[in-house]
């Protein structure tokens, strides 16, 4: 179903400041390379805002009202691609080959066939359960994040099945209607 704010987002509210810590702590826990930024992303002086959505999804906003992170159930924060596109280098990234592009834009999880040729790139080891920034070959910006579904000797050794499940991608509701008012 298509991302709308205004049908999506049920409630909106400020975080104590235990909780505003919390979700900092565990941002940092899965992505510990966005120390530097973190004070830039996530001020402590901020007060954070979380809309609470359809499905068990939270939405984590800036003061603008900025989608920067969402979560499922409770499952870990994952970025959003804006801010992705904003520290790209934070963030680990796995790239996909050309012939994949037209199939991650549409929303499809990513295949393992898809990772493995030259075009493709795995340079870091996650584990399955990890968020993943996905790049496409001879593109500058990422054009999905997911969550691994198996590990790069796996996905190396039988190229068969998904590699990548696709969490928000570019052009789905949550890119197009990037913040909540």
């Amino acid at each position: 179903k298509n991302y709308n704010p205004e049908e999506f987002v049920s409630s909106q509210s400020q975080c104590k400041s235990s909780v505003a810590r919390a979700i900092r702590a565990r941002i940092l826990q899965d992505y510990p390379a966005m120390e530097e930024v973190l004070e830039f992303v996530l001020p402590k002086k901020q007060q954070l805002t979380v809309a609470k959505g359809q499905n068990h999804v939270q939405l984590l906003l800036d003061a603008r009202g900025e989608v920067l992170f969402f979560q499922q159930r409770d499952s870990g924060w994952y970025p959003s691609l804006r801010l992705a596109h904003r520290y790209p280098e934070f963030m680990p990234t796995w790239q996909v080959d050309e012939g994949a592009i037209p199939h991650v834009l549409d929303g499809s999880n990513i295949f393992c066939a898809g990772l493995v040729n030259e075009q493709a790139k795995m340079d870091v080891e996650l584990e399955p359960g990890q968020p993943v920034v996905v790049m496409a070959y001879g593109k500058d910006h990422a054009c999905c994040v997911g969550l691994v579904k198996k590990t790069r000797d796996e996905i190396r050794a039988s190229p068969k099945g998904v590699g990548i499940e696709m969490m928000h991608y570019l052009n789905d509701g949550l890119w197009i209607s990037p913040r909540v008012d």
